[in-house]
């Protein structure tokens, strides 16, 4: 492909050689580039790519594109200097992989909590309409019935772009992704043309990175703001920032609620814990979802579905056949008749959104058993707001090791005890392993109960020192019921 058609829709700043030759790949990694490709240099949170020049240059890099001021005396090689290289490689990744989001329905899904669970049963709900479809999400990517493993919320864009083309020469007409607040920021979406998005709502989450909650509230509108016209903005309105996100986007604008008039309206009659009866848009229907977090999840899929074009009475009927996410509200039952919960929640809502949704469902004296840590390298100004938060909602806390990542795992537990004063401690156990907090958590419980076992959900790993050991709640789980 030629360099200068890869450069049309990209602001260059200015080009020293000559545009017009063919290249053979485009890389932001300099470990990975070929003979005659393009390098991306890009300045990370980590890692700045423009140290890295020489290093692709050594390995047959003939074009350099780069942001910040670097070395350019070599004559063979093409320099382009572009306002924002971010912003490039995702324009640049789009071109190169033959813009594939143009040739799918591609509706993205953010927010603090819910975008897994939304953007997949999305997934789930085109693939029972009968279409070929793409997922990107947290636990999986998929291209139609396919999985390929996920690392990131959202990819880089290289891999975002080769993704989708792979989902559009599989015939794919439909993909839905989780836009992670990280990759707004990143710019990794750039150039991804959307049909759609869907903000579920915004809570504590991420200041690590972003701050503060105004930069990651910015973070979140910028998706909404670059929403082309020909795409729909669908909105959360119950969240106090759920018509923020619509200020400026161009995009049909659309809202759902529980609460008040929406243009999407659902409506809670009975829970169970084995499901929910609700009313969407006047229409009763019985989901096998728990949680009024659930219904909000169950209400944009519909919403989405209706706004995709697809008819209201058949999304109605496949939405009461969709089952929860691995790792979402995921039951396990003991055959001494106490249950287990393994769910993700890592955020301060989320966990208070789980054990509050258990509350609902409780029957006669059960009492709540809550398991949960924080990730280490992570926002620690919400490790004491979790604690906290498990104390009000349980009889009994157990904090535990999460991801403790490059920290110590007792010291994450004790930020999070720090939360807790002398009474909320008289029913808070420390035990740092995970294994045995689940072990003995299973031990205290009796007939009735439930045990909350919160914060990893899906995933099969803990992260320690950089390495990810295997480690599964739900594992964990069946082998103490089996023994």
């Amino acid at each position: 492909m030629k360099l200068r058609d890869l450069l049309k829709d990209i602001d260059v700043v200015n080009i020293k050689g000559d545009d017009n030759i063919d290249v053979t790949g485009i890389f932001t990694d300099s470990r990975k580039v070929i003979d005659n490709a393009v390098f991306i240099a890009l300045k990370g949170v980590q890692v700045d790519g423009h140290q890295y020049v020489n290093n692709a240059l050594d390995l047959g890099a003939k074009v350099v594109v780069y942001q910040e001021d670097i070395d350019t005396s070599k004559d063979e090689i093409i320099y382009v200097k572009v306002k924002d290289s971010a912003d490039a490689a995702g324009k640049i990744a789009t071109l190169w992989y033959g813009d594939p989001s143009s040739k799918l329905n591609l509706v993205g899904v953010t927010g603090t909590n819910g975008k897994t669970t939304t953007a997949t049963l999305l997934y789930d709900m085109f693939r029972k309409l009968g279409y070929k479809v793409g997922l990107l999400s947290t636990v999986a990517n998929y291209i139609d019935g396919t999985v390929f493993h996920a690392t990131h919320t959202t990819p880089d864009p290289l891999s975002l772009n080769e993704m989708l083309a792979k989902m559009v020469d599989a015939g794919c007409e439909y993909a839905f992704m989780e836009v992670s607040s990280h990759a707004i920021h990143q710019k990794r979406i750039s150039g991804l043309k959307f049909k759609g998005g869907i903000f579920t709502n915004l809570t504590q989450d991420h200041l690590d990175y972003h701050k503060t909650m105004a930069e990651y509230l910015k973070a979140k509108k910028m998706f909404f703001d670059n929403l082309p016209s020909t795409a729909f903005a669908l909105t959360n309105i119950d969240d106090k920032n759920g018509l923020v996100m619509l200020q400026n986007t161009k995009a049909k604008q659309y809202t759902y609620s529980v609460r008040t008039l929406a243009d999407f309206k659902a409506k809670i009659l009975e829970k169970h814990f084995d499901g929910t009866s609700i009313e969407i848009n006047g229409k009763e229907l019985q989901v096998q979802f728990v949680g009024v977090f659930n219904v909000y999840n169950l209400l944009a899929v519909y919403s989405a579905t209706v706004l995709l074009g697809q008819d209201p009475d058949e999304a109605l009927r496949i939405l009461s056949t969709l089952k929860p996410v691995s790792g979402r509200f995921e039951t396990i039952r003991s055959a001494d008749d106490y249950t287990a919960i393994v769910d993700y929640a890592h955020t301060p809502d989320a966990l208070t959104n789980v054990l509050e949704a258990i509350h609902e469902v409780l029957e006669g004296n059960g009492k709540v058993i809550t398991v949960v840590g924080c990730g280490g390298n992570r926002d620690k100004t919400k490790r004491p707001i979790m604690a906290r938060e498990a104390v009000r909602l349980s009889d009994q806390v157990i904090l535990t090791s999460d991801n403790p990542r490059f920290e110590e795992p007792q010291a994450i537990v004790n930020d999070m005890a720090d939360g807790l004063n002398s009474q909320q401690m008289k029913k808070t156990l420390l035990i740092v392993d995970r294994e045995q907090a689940i072990r003995t958590a299973c031990t205290l419980a009796k007939a009735g109960d439930v045990i909350l076992i919160a914060g990893k959900g899906h995933e099969d790993y803990q992260d320690v020192k950089g390495v990810k050991h295997h480690f599964d709640d739900k594992e964990i789980v069946k082998n103490i019921f089996e023994e």
